[in-house]
């Protein structure tokens, strides 16, 4: 997701090519629409034509799983 505008019901996803496509809200699966700073966040869509041009349309966002946290390591306390 490159960015999208809430009032507008409008943005612009990049595909893995570098390619912008326009995105309308309508475009998003229900529940799936972008709130807030969205920009960065993944999505996974279909390229459609709408009027001869290229769009995004069917668009899911997806959730990121964050890594796993490293277990701390406690400092050996051995006194001498």
């Amino acid at each position: 997701m490159l960015w999208f505008n809430e009032e507008k019901d409008h943005g612009y996803i990049s595909t893995e090519t570098g390619e912008r496509l326009y995105v309308a809200g309508a475009g998003f699966a229900d529940g799936h629409r972008p709130r807030g700073r969205c920009a960065g966040s993944p999505v996974e869509f279909q390229v459609t034509a709408y009027e001869g041009a290229r769009e995004a349309g069917g668009c899911v966002t997806v959730e990121e799983v964050a890594p796993p946290r490293a277990r701390r390591r406690h400092a050996s306390r051995s006194l001498r």
